[in-house]
């Protein structure tokens, strides 16, 4: 990213709705390990619909494998940066999404364990308008900026230069 070693991950939503499967859990934790392995930043820009319940079992199990990879990766004190695209739920939200250095999220995204209806059936209140979008889980502290995705590149430039990334290192 410019000149910058970085590895980059990009959940796909077309299939499936990008839920999280044995495989997306095994692509995932191989990139941290090779950016660990490597010293290197990584940068995951989530899509998700959450766990693959299809696989039961074996996809709810990809948090924590990739969750492992995600804490091998920081004790190695490396960055990791999650962007959060629309929408980024379930399983997806409740591992890696939200385990990053820095989170960012794209305007207007969706932000969520569950839906809407679910935790308003099982609260039995009416949530807020703008619940569960990015600038409402920002304002809640959850996500660190909102960020266009015509600004996203320079931002996550800017990020990995003040954490002391450049194109000279190897």
């Amino acid at each position: 990213m410019n000149g910058i070693d970085t590895v980059l991950c990009v959940m796909d939503p077309t299939f499936m709705m990008g839920s999280m499967g044995v495989i997306t859990g095994e692509k995932i934790t191989r990139a941290f390990e090779y950016a660990t392995e490597n010293a290197m930043p990584i940068v995951v820009c989530t899509a998700a619909g959450g766990a693959r319940m299809q696989e039961g079992i074996l996809s709810l199990m990809q948090m924590a494998k990739t969750s492992g990879a995600v804490k091998r990766h920081s004790d190695a004190g490396n960055l990791y940066i999650t962007v959060l695209t629309d929408p980024t739920t379930g399983g997806v939200t409740a591992s890696f999404a939200m385990e990053g250095d820095i989170i960012l999220a794209e305007p207007d995204c969706l932000v969520a364990f569950a839906g809407p209806r679910v935790i308003e059936q099982t609260i039995r209140q009416k949530l807020p308008k703008d619940f569960q979008t990015s600038e409402f889980v920002l304002q809640k502290g959850f996500v660190d900026s909102v960020v266009s995705r015509n600004n996203l590149k320079s931002t996550l430039v800017k990020l990995l230069k003040l954490h002391g990334y450049s194109g000279e290192e190897a």
